[in-house]
């Protein structure tokens, strides 16, 4: 078995659309790449890598899968093979099967750790020991409710206090030192690493605790403390309260730089907010967000420091074609402070305000520049024409053309010229054709890939397959409400046997508490199972789900189990067709 941790490795070495790139002559068309069919021949284009969810799906035959089930296809080769393929081309070693049971063995444990670790943290803070930090907390304005619900904690002021406690749980020193909670001291003996701070526990899209963040309330010492890398968390790829944004159903995120700003604002009502970890944003995390998001509101701090995070920001967003706006919190350096000063109101309304992110890098340049100067004016247009060079959108920059023209009082035609010149020169038009096509093939094919893959048998039940389907696409967006299905419904359940074996191969992950990304579930899947499964996250990504759906789509598939073919009809004893037809009135088999 190939541990999780080398795969994740393997994943962010092997980007699926430079893998593709190699064998595949593809356009990019917004967030997406497209390109003729390696697996079959084609003159329109069909084939789409989706640089965001790191898969890719052809809409003329249904193969789709990650960039291991692509290798699988394209080079015939079983999936550890694929895998030794694509390490061999990354410059990595593949693990042997003794180390990778040892991972395993090692993650499962610094994931108790942490429960208990945060635990632990939340009694403190509850105890008397934790009496400032709750007087910190409340005089930072957050609630009772809030506290609880973020599990909020404190570490003592001590070397050794959750050494001692998790020594006492069993782990050893070199346990706790994996999962990031203690470092080896001078003298031998290990000590905490998180001391006299509150405590921020980082939890995971399934619910696990896979890291903490530490504020110092006073004295020398960081600010913010984070948990290192470890096996089971990678500050790059993950994002403060994201279990709690992505259900909130919608397709906007705010994204803000520290825990106390987001949690300022879900307990303000906006609980689609989420923060990096500690560092700018990622690639990595730009891309999970694009997952989650169609829209983000960047609330990065009004200092120079947050100004450069949130121009850095918008260059990602834009490589995922995200659309983003950002804040302008004047009198306030933070979302916290903004909160405290103008409410919960008050900053709903700075949200809807929000600037878009051409604006704001206008007035940033402007900033920069005395427009009362000609030489200053000059520079200020050379600059304003390469940030129009790279915006993609016809009509946008065309909009903010004739607006600085106007401005200015020059000629447009000058400032249309030199930026075409700079679009010819280094940067791509996209064409709406191809987009519009696209998007056309897109939802053409959404309707008959059931069909392309296999007809339905004789007595499979349409609603039923729908809800089947649901069900899978409800578990890879919200891994969390595995817990609402798991003990109502099992493989044997589901009717079709592609879908069957996903359900399987995803249930045994989330109940281990395992990552379902498609990277993962593609050594437990066939190449065909794949495409099945990338056309469901295909059609997901345009739809919204709640967990109050999970009950009736199990109602439906068990409903469908009960029903009889008209040959088992005809057979039936009157007595047997009476029971038959009242089970089905009562809704049960």
């Amino acid at each position: 078995m190939i541990p999780d941790s080398f795969i994740e490795e393997l994943k962010y070495a092997s980007p699926v659309e430079q893998i593709i790139a190699s064998y595949v002559t593809l356009k990019r068309a917004g967030t997406r790449l497209t390109g003729l069919c390696p697996f079959h021949s084609e003159k329109t284009p069909s084939f789409t890598v989706f640089a965001d969810g790191q898969n890719y799906y052809c809409f003329g035959c249904g193969k789709g899968g990650d960039v291991i089930t692509f290798i699988r296809d394209i080079e015939n080769l079983g999936y550890v093979d694929a895998i030794r393929f694509l390490a061999g081309k990354a410059g990595l070693t593949v693990p042997e099967d003794a180390e990778s049971n040892r991972e395993a063995k090692q993650r499962a444990r610094i994931l108790e750790m942490n429960r208990l670790a945060a635990r632990y943290f939340h009694e403190q803070l509850r105890s008397d020991t934790g009496r400032a930090a709750r007087q910190y907390l409340l005089g930072r304005g957050l609630t009772g409710k809030t506290i609880r619900r973020f599990g909020i904690g404190y570490a003592p002021d001590t070397w050794d206090s959750l050494r001692n406690h998790l020594r006492q749980k069993g782990f050893s020193d070199a346990d706790m030192q994996s999962a990031g909670l203690v470092k080896p001291g001078k003298s031998g003996n290990s000590y905490d690493v998180f001391r006299a701070r509150v405590i921020f526990p980082i939890i995971d899209l399934r619910g696990a605790v896979i890291a903490f963040g530490g504020r110092l309330m006073q004295g020398e010492g960081p600010k913010y403390l984070n948990s290192s890398d470890t096996p089971v968390f990678r500050k790059s790829r993950n994002l403060f309260a994201l279990n709690y944004a992505k259900a909130a159903n919608s397709d906007t995120l705010i994204l803000g730089e520290g825990y106390m700003d987001v949690i300022a604002m879900h307990q303000a009502g906006l609980e689609n907010a989420v923060a990096t970890l500690g560092t700018s944003l990622t690639p990595e995390q730009s891309r999970l967000i694009a997952q989650y998001a169609k829209k983000v509101v960047i609330a990065y701090d009004s200092d120079k420091a947050g100004q450069d995070a949130t121009k850095r920001a918008i260059n990602l967003f834009n490589q995922t074609g995200v659309s983003v706006s950002v804040l302008s919190m004047e009198g306030a350096k933070d979302p916290d402070e903004y909160i405290q000063k103008h409410g919960a109101d008050g900053f709903d309304r700075l949200v809807g305000a929000s600037k878009s992110a051409v604006d704001f890098e206008v007035g940033k340049l402007k900033a920069q520049h005395n427009l009362a100067d000609p030489e200053s004016r000059v520079q200020f247009l050379n600059a304003f024409c390469r940030l129009m060079a790279d915006i993609q959108n016809d009509i946008v920059r065309e909009v903010y053309i004739g607006s600085m023209a106007e401005q200015l009082k020059i000629g447009r035609e000058g400032i249309a010229s030199s930026v075409n010149t700079l679009r010819k020169q280094g940067f791509r038009a996209t064409k709406k054709r191809e987009a519009h096509n696209l998007v056309t093939s897109v939802q053409d094919n959404l309707g008959t890939t059931d069909k392309r893959q296999g007809k339905l048998g004789a007595n499979a039940d349409i609603a039923s397959l729908a809800a089947q389907e649901q069900l899978i696409m409800i578990l890879m967006r919200h891994p969390d409400f595995y817990s609402a299905i798991s003990g109502k419904l099992s493989p044997e359940d589901f009717g079709d046997s592609g879908l069957r074996d996903i359900f399987s191969a995803i249930s045994e992950r989330l109940s281990s508490s395992l990552p379902i990304e498609p990277i993962h579930l593609s050594g437990m899947l066939q190449p065909r199972e794949m495409g099945k499964l990338t056309g469901l996250l295909v059609k997901s990504r345009e739809l919204e789900f709640y967990k109050t759906q999970i009950d009736d789509f199990i109602n439906t598939i068990k409903k469908a189990q009960g029903k009889k073919s008209a040959q088992e009809l005809s057979e039936m004893s009157p007595e047997e067709y009476s029971r038959y037809i009242n089970s089905l009135r009562t809704g049960k088999k």
